[in-house]
């Protein structure tokens, strides 16, 4: 296989995004949790997209989400193949947003939203709250856009 490293990478991310969701869902339960001053571990159901755009959308979003996800993934899948092995930063950039989209969408399908955990705060200005795909998704962005840079 052409990218081994990267197929391990992306089973060992959405392994560890899944377990901490599953995590959140048993011992968080409705309590919050601070850590600091400024991150706590507060449960919550997004039934939405990012910042809950489509959460009150009555049910459709869950569908229309999933096969967003779905086609992103085999996109981002063939882009994967196509994309050259010495080409280290790009793949790990892709390899990020892939599982952060299938760890959502697993979510999606299986409950009809997705668990989000990790609340960032300061002072009275509070983050939406977040998974650890979603932070995948936006590492991802970032390593991608700067590899684009690169060349």
């Amino acid at each position: 296989m052409k990218h081994k490293f990267y197929f391990l990478l992306f089973i060992l991310l959405v392994f560890s995004d899944q377990l901490s969701k599953w995590l959140a869902y048993e011992y968080l339960g409705v309590a919050s949790i601070d850590i600091n001053n400024f991150l706590a571990l507060t449960f919550a159901q997004n039934y939405g997209a990012a910042f809950s755009f489509l959460a009150d959308g009555g049910g459709w979003q869950r569908y229309f989400l999933s096969a967003i996800s779905a086609i992103a993934s085999i996109v981002l899948i063939i882009w994967i193949f196509k994309t050259k092995r010495s080409e280290k930063l790009k793949l790990s950039a892709l390899t990020l947003i892939l599982s952060g989209a299938i760890g959502n969408m697993i979510d999606r399908v299986l409950n009809g939203f997705v668990i989000d955990f990790i609340d960032v705060h300061y002072g009275s200005f509070y983050f939406p709250i977040f998974n650890f795909a979603d932070s995948f998704i936006s590492i991802g962005v970032v390593l991608l856009i700067l590899s684009d840079f690169k060349k």
